[in-house]
């Protein structure tokens, strides 16, 4: 199943580069996410947690709403940003937790 926020991230790199949407959506999307080993939940925990240590805010909030639909809660998230502030820096996790907030009044 295609997200719709998901889509519209293929769409819009379909149109500049092709290719990479392609990869985007069957290997990282179709192969990477459904391999076996850890659940999708443990997947979102990772991704989130890298996203924020590496301030990759513009992945953020997309990988937030799909954190929450793999069954992640507020209170799991909190923590994780949390512990890893001391990891990758305090405005780092201050940056993930304005895109939590502003995740959690979306919804």
């Amino acid at each position: 199943m295609v997200h719709s926020d998901e889509q519209k991230a293929i769409d819009d790199w379909r149109a500049v580069a092709p290719e990479f949407a392609e990869l985007t959506q069957n290997f990282l999307f179709g192969d990477i996410w459904k391999r076996p080993g850890l659940s999708q939940r443990d997947k979102s925990l990772i991704t989130v947690t890298c996203l924020v240590a590496l301030n990759r805010i513009e992945q953020v909030e997309f990988h937030l709403k799909r954190a929450f639909e793999n069954g992640l809660t507020k209170e799991e998230l909190v923590a994780a940003i949390t512990h890893i502030a001391f990891y990758a820096g305090w405005p780092t996790a201050a940056s993930g937790f304005a895109h939590l907030k502003k995740v959690i009044e979306q919804q």
